[in-house]
């Protein structure tokens, strides 16, 4: 091989050796974290005497001036500078010369991407707490409005028992408060600074760790520098938490896709959130629920693929974590504009409540209170009545009629045990007073539904 031709082939192996080493055009996300970092550590770094007073402001001032540049559109990312730490701190000492070349005093690459990281994921769990409270208060206001609503509970995606339309929607309330709960549980416990860790064992420079924690809203300094260069937990539970609520999300998404199809007509969804066949001009499709319901297998990906990164991995840091951010970042993105969307599509959806009603009076959702009522007024014993009610149910069908339809004769025809049945046995069969029997706590009742509704407002306006 020629001389001409082996440099080439250096060249280009250089090349492609720069493109598979760098992050730089994704981690670049996290340049206002890298930049709030350094002007931290140069605060600390002047308090400590390591550096004075004017270079730090002379630091700081050309920081927010890259940060500036970054945000204008004037900064230029490079393969040349591999990772946006590097980036930053080339174009600092550009800028301000000898007194950016201080700024890597006392701290690594390895703490500093640490502590950029742990930033970004921190703000992140805040925002996305918010978009999770703002859909509570969206289902708690639909659940005001519907707690009279009949619908039909159902297991097995079978009609089973009466309840109301806020009910429901209060389920998805609780399920999604438990979602902000795990968000919040996670801030609370990755809420410590990584910076002055250094590359894993920490500095002889006289540094002050709980000063730098103290300027970038940490609670306090990671205990352990090796723990802290290595440690991805905190990516992992942003990770998990935001799978979780993707799993919620499609729930309540397959229901809405559901109850939008002409089988069900429980509610309506706004032109601005279906489409059309390209055609059958008469279908209005469900689009978004089923994005929504397609991206959460996008996020249990994203967990996923982390976990098996840090699978084995020894202490401490090891360029394996380079791969950590794409997948948090990408989750990120998914969880907030589904959020978005999915308030927006709930907000503005119509409710059928006369179609749900109607579906009340198919299945027989009444039978069981037949039963309760057997057991209870007449002293059967639980199984009997069960048996007892199945010849009435057997009636009912007979007549193409729902039980809750039936009158006292016609129930005392079904069976000769029930032929001298109190007529009171026809109100309990009642579909709205089956629904309000229900009035055990945490039950369907109107009342109880209310009172779930006066519990999470409460819980909204505390947190």
């Amino acid at each position: 091989m020629s001389k001409e031709n082996n440099q080439i082939l250096k060249n280009t192996n250089a090349k492609l050796l720069d493109e598979f080493n760098a992050s730089i055009m994704f981690d670049k996300e996290l340049y206002s974290q890298d930049i709030k970092g350094s002007i931290a550590h140069s605060k600390m770094l002047a308090l400590q005497g390591i550096i004075n007073i004017d270079e730090q402001k002379v630091i700081e001032k050309g920081l927010l001036k890259v940060k500036d540049e970054i945000e204008n559109g004037d900064f230029k990312f490079s393969l040349e500078y591999e990772d946006i730490h590097m980036a930053v701190e080339n174009r600092l000492t550009e800028i301000v010369g000898d007194a950016g070349k201080k700024l890597h005093t006392a701290r690594s690459r390895n703490d500093q991407v640490c502590t950029d990281f742990t930033l970004y994921v921190q703000e992140k769990t805040k925002s996305i707490q918010n978009q999770i409270k703002e859909l509570i208060l969206t289902l708690t206001n639909i659940a005001l409005k519907h707690t009279t609503t009949l619908m039909p509970g159902m297991t097995h995606l079978q009609h089973a028992q009466p309840i109301n339309f806020g009910y429901h929607m209060m389920a998805y309330a609780n399920m999604f408060k438990r979602d902000f709960e795990r968000f919040a549980s996670s801030y609370e416990r990755n809420n410590y600074s990584p910076l002055g860790s250094a590359a894993l064992a920490g500095t002889p420079h006289k540094i002050d760790r709980f000063k730098t924690s103290e300027f970038l809203g940490f609670t306090a300094p990671t205990s352990n520098a090796m723990d802290s260069v290595s440690n991805r937990d905190f990516a992992l539970e942003i990770l998990f938490n935001i799978a979780t609520t993707m799993m919620h999300i499609s729930r309540i998404s397959e229901e809405l896709i559901l109850w939008s199809s002409y089988e069900f007509r429980f509610v309506r969804m706004s032109d601005e959130y279906a489409t059309t066949s390209s055609i059958m001009p008469q279908k209005k499709n469900p689009d978004v629920p089923e994005l929504l319901r397609g991206k959460t297998g996008r996020v249990y990906g994203n967990l996923i693929s982390l976990l098996t990164v840090m699978k084995s991995l020894p202490l401490a840091y090891n360029k394996d974590t380079q791969e950590d951010k794409e997948g948090v970042f990408d989750s990120v993105s998914t969880i907030e504009i589904s959020l978005s969307i999915l308030n927006e599509v709930i907000k503005t959806m119509i409710v059928n409540v006369e179609n749900m009603e109607t579906a009340c009076k198919i299945g027989h959702l009444t039978a069981t209170d037949l039963a309760d009522y057997l057991v209870q007024k007449q002293n059967m014993p639980f199984r009997t009545a069960y048996y007892l009610t199945k010849e009435v149910v057997e009636k009912a069908n007979s007549l193409n009629k729902d039980i809750s339809q039936l009158n006292i004769e016609e129930i005392r025809n079904s069976s000769k045990e029930l032929e001298n049945i109190d007529e009171e046995i026809v109100s309990y069969l009642d579909l709205k007073n089956s629904m309000n029997s229900r009035n055990s706590y945490g039950g369907t009742s109107t009342k109880q539904t209310e009172v779930q509704i006066e519990n999470i407002k409460n819980w909204l306006e505390s947190i």
